[in-house]
């Protein structure tokens, strides 16, 4: 069976996160406005700047907070396609990991 788009990009950002890439987990938005300015950063990313996203965003490679919440909990998350459906990030995820803009 070969790799998908997908499967690739989510082998990618394994590998960013994996080598270090630090990354904004906080402040985590604690309300709409501070979620929408986390938003706004991000649209102001040029569409290819994976780095930046991921960045902004605080993705990290794990469960993350006291609650150790994970993207498999996340309202964004596709479980059928492991995907972040966030507009302003979708890509492609791991169910452990994590990122500052997780909901319920």
């Amino acid at each position: 069976m070969s790799k998908t788009d997908d499967d690739m990009l989510r082998e990618k950002i394994a590998k960013i996160l994996g080598n270090g890439l630090e990354t904004q987990t906080e402040p985590f938005p604690e309300d709409h406005n501070q979620f929408d300015e986390v938003l706004r950063e991000l649209r102001q990313l040029p569409s290819d700047d994976l780095e930046g996203k991921l960045v902004v965003s605080g993705f990290v490679d794990h469960p993350y907070g006291d609650e150790q919440q994970r993207c498999l909990e996340c309202m964004y998350y596709l479980v059928h396609r492991r995907w972040c459906d966030l507009p302003e990030l979708a890509v492609p995820v791991e169910p452990e990991w994590w990122c500052r803009l997780w909901r319920i």
